[in-house]
Formats: C-alpha cells, structure tokens, sequence
C-alpha cells in the first residue's frame, strides 16, 4: 500500500472474531505476565482455534511474545510462535498478531531512540518469519493500545515503564516504534495489513461549568491522538503519513464511558453516549476499516454486552458506518493481571489437562443469535483501495 491509496474494506474471514489474551507486561511489583502461557493457549493452540469453527469464527487477534523472541538484542527465536502460527494454518484460522502487547525484553529502555529502532527490526523479523510459513496475507496489531499503555504506564505507575507524569512522551514513543514497524514489515511484504486497537471512550463532565466541559471535552479528544499521530496529522516530527494507518480497532468495554474524576456512566443512563455514534465519529475522522477489536464484560453480564455491542453494530452500519466485525475479547477465561483471580470473561474456560474447555452457553447461544444477521459483512476476498487523505 502506497501513500496515496488505503485499503475500503478489513478483509477479515469472519464478523465475529476471537480474542487471545496475550498481555506481557511487567506490573508495578516487577512480575512479568505472561498470559498467552497462563491460560495454555501456547500448548492448547490447536485445539482452541479449532474450536472456534462450531460459533462461525475463523479470524482472531493473537499475539507474539517479543521478550521471548528477541532472546539478545537482534537475535531471534520464533519456536514460542511457530507452534501456534501452524495451528492456525491448520485450523484455518486468520490471525491478527499483536506484536507488542505492553511486554517488552528486559535491558531496553522504553525512552531511549533505541526502542523505536529494536522494535522495527524485530517488526521485520516476524514478518520474515510468517512470509516463509504461509503465503497468506499477514495481518499485525503493531502496538496494542498506545492510549491506555500511556496512561497506565506513564502517568499511572500501573505497569512498566512505571512512570508518572509522563503519559504524553510515551504515547509519542510508542507511535515512533509503530511507524518504524509498519516501513519494516512492509519491505518484506508490502501485502500486509495493520490494526490499530485503541480504546473508543467518552468523557462526561462533572458540571455544566465551562472548565469542567472543556476538560470532559479534551479527554474524549485524547483518544485520538495516537490516530493523528500515525497519519501524520500531530506530531509530524515522529514521520506519520496517511499510509500508516490502516484499519482502525475500537477497544469498547462497559466501562469506557465515565464522568470527569468520577465513576463509569451505566449503560441507560441519560448521559450515556449510543455505541453507533461514537463508530461514526471515529469512521468519519478517518475514513478507513473499522471494527470493535476488544468487546467484552465479565461473568452473566457476558451475553447482555455482546446483545448491546451487536444492535449498536447493526444501527451503525444502517446508518451508513460500515463496521466489518467485533472481537470477542478474551476469548478465554484468564486469571486477572493483579492478583491472579479466576476472571471469567470468555466463551471458553480454563483448560483441562487434556486441553478441553467448557464452554459458556449463554454466550455462545447470544452469538448463535446474532450471527445471522452479519453473514454478509465479512469476506475473504482481497480489499479495493482508494486515494488516501
């Protein structure tokens, strides 16, 4: 894809699409997760891609462990990835792969010009290395949630780099190390599609007070800065162009909608925002793909969210946005980042030991619902383009 053309459709094999939990970061007490193993998708992978086929699934994020692959800096060991890779091809599963899920190796520093620079070349590495496994168009998520990583990592102290007051020069580091990876992969096969999974949120002011409305109003913006920052629209120093942003991922949760310094806005509420409109705002501020890559609530609140993620969906597309999908996010049930907790959020459960999961009906019966009603959307056929902006 050049700078002059983007891509009119996602070209994903499914409306619906699995989400792999895959976080590697290291949390505020220094211990590094590692969620593709703690849920055993890494020896399981088989048969959780295969399962998905019963509920018409066959596309899904998944996501490359960068700090076991780069084992020293420029030296790479794929055999973490190459298991799951070949039993996607075998499931005939189409895979998304995250290649930095906040997880990092050890030894790099986050703010130095040699991340961007590290994470090109591993970029380049997997893209080598899927391009001489399959011949399929390969599909990356470069840097899952720039926004949130920024906030949790560089304000917030939630997880590395474990700083504060320091959110906006993360943000601008993590999209240097997208552009650098998406010309990176790009050289091996210029085929190759990128998601950019980034949190759709809205933010209501505390008061009608201007102040408190301005401050509603510049958080909300706030979302789409890592966006504007790949297109080249802020921050042109970082080297964005309109050919660096792809298809656009909403990250969309039961808590994503809240008051300024306050708490979540319920679904129902007055002040409470339609899904449809904030598609359509942020498919008309950049005209490209668009899907709800993370959608997702825990426990009996699982079918009721997919049914709401769904009519908004259907109301969007009627109403003229053209949604491709929505990514059930995790697809497994997950022991929680902070403390380990069961957190039952997936169609699936945890493993037994034979790799058999039980599977939670009432989520699988709302997808039998819905499906219906998409079969048409997704297709497998290669994607038109048309002049970028």
């Amino acid at each position: 894809m050049s700078d002059s053309v983007v891509n009119l459709s996602a070209g994903l094999r499914s409306f619906f699409l699995a989400g792999f939990e895959c976080a590697t970061q290291r949390r505020s007490d220094g211990t590094r997760l590692d969620l593709t193993a703690a849920t055993r998708h890494d020896v399981n992978a088989y048969q959780d891609y295969a399962a998905l086929g019963a509920h018409g699934i066959s596309s899904a994020r998944d996501g490359m462990r960068w700090h076991l692959i780069e084992t020293a800096p420029g030296v790479y060991d794929f055999s973490s990835v190459a298991p799951m890779a070949d039993a996607a091809r075998r499931a005939g599963v189409q895979v998304i792969w995250d290649l930095c899920h906040y997880g990092y190796p050890d030894g790099l520093d986050i703010w130095s010009p040699a991340f961007p620079e590290r994470f090109g070349r591993f970029a380049k590495a997997a893209a080598r290395f899927l391009r001489e496994r399959s011949d399929e168009v390969p599909y990356y998520c470069p840097v899952n949630e720039m926004s949130y990583w920024a906030w949790a990592g560089g304000d917030m102290k939630l997880f590395n780099p474990m700083a504060k007051g320091r959110g906006d020069e993360l943000k601008r580091q993590l999209a240097r190390a997208w552009i650098a990876s998406v010309d990176a992969v790009r050289e091996v096969d210029p085929r190759a599609r990128f998601i950019c999974a980034e949190p759709l949120i809205n933010v209501f002011p505390k008061s009608p007070k201007p102040h408190h409305v301005r401050a509603a109003k510049t958080y909300s913006e706030a979302q789409y800065a890592a966006h504007d920052m790949l297109i080249g629209r802020l921050a042109p120093e970082l080297g964005g162009s309109p050919d660096k942003l792809d298809i656009v991922g909403c990250n969309y949760y039961p808590t994503n909608q809240w008051v300024l310094d306050g708490a979540p806005l319920p679904m129902g509420h007055h002040n409470y925002r339609p899904l449809r409109e904030m598609l359509a705002e942020a498919y008309q501020r950049y005209e490209r793909p668009i899907f709800i890559s993370e959608a997702g609530a825990e426990n009996t609140a699982r079918p009721a969210w997919l049914y709401y993620v769904a009519q908004e969906v259907a109301a969007a597309r009627e109403a003229g946005t053209p949604v491709e999908g929505v990514c059930l996010y995790p697809i497994l049930d997950y022991p929680g980042w902070e403390n380990d907790r069961p957190c039952e959020v997936g169609l699936f459960g945890f493993a037994d030991a034979g790799g058999a999961r039980p599977v939670y009906r009432p989520l699988a019966e709302e997808i039998a619902r819905q499906r219906p009603r998409f079969e048409d959307v997704a297709s497998a056929a290669p994607p038109r383009l048309r002049e970028a902006s």
